[in-house]
């Protein structure tokens, strides 16, 4: 662990903080913060900054309610700037955008960034503006028992590729299974988010039970 003393406050006694979501991975804003603003951060575990333009301190989400629940904070080479990982309540944006960072400027089309996020969002347009010739419009038109069944029948694919110990085709088949299964969690109101507390919790009872097992 960094001592807090050795973080570099500019001039001003500011750092810049650049949030990022812990599921997404989505850079959510750029913020500064004081001595002040990240002791407050720390020991209240929520993202408190320093505003330039009102010179005060403000904790975000206070008015909107869209606190972040902060999980790690990490100092850059020079310690003179800071990455806030953290666990959104809503959007990061005074305009109601997930992120501050929303104005595409360019965009190589050979190199189009891929996340979970976005896949999902695209499944959830598919779902809400009906497309001529979609497959996944087709799967929310036919219902949760067209859905469920591709969902079984991609687990079927999987144990059979890895049976035959064929990674190729268990890669193929695990995306498949995992497209099949984010179709399935958004007909049924399941966000990524849902999953990501699910195996958190998971992780800290694994946890705990490595310890019962060290000291018995």
């Amino acid at each position: 662990m960094l001592d807090v003393s050795k973080l570099k406050f500019d001039e001003k006694g500011l750092i810049p903080a650049i949030v990022v979501d812990s599921i997404s991975k989505k850079v959510l804003t750029l913020a500064y913060m004081n001595k002040e603003s990240l002791e407050i951060t720390m020991s209240k575990k929520l993202t408190c900054f320093y505003s330039r333009s009102r010179n005060e301190l403000w904790l975000k989400g206070e008015t909107s309610g869209n606190y972040q629940h902060v999980v790690s904070i990490t100092a850059d080479c020079d310690n003179d700037a800071l990455v806030v990982v953290v666990e959104p309540d809503g959007p990061a944006c005074h305009t109601g955008e997930e992120s501050c960072f929303h104005n595409t400027v360019w965009e190589n089309d050979e190199l189009k960034e891929f996340s979970l996020s976005g896949l999902v969002k695209l499944i959830e347009g598919r779902k809400i503006n009906k497309t001529e010739g979609s497959y996944t419009t087709y799967l929310f038109e036919k219902g949760i028992d067209k859905i469920l069944k591709k969902v079984g029948e991609e687990c079927t694919e999987v144990i059979i590729a890895g049976k035959a110990d064929d990674k190729k085709e268990t890669i193929y088949e695990i995306a498949d299974l995992a497209y099949h299964t984010l179709v399935l969690m958004i007909q049924m109101g399941i966000s990524l988010e849902d999953i990501h507390r699910e195996l958190a919790s998971r992780h800290v009872i694994d946890k705990k039970v490595k310890q019962e097992k060290m000291t018995k």
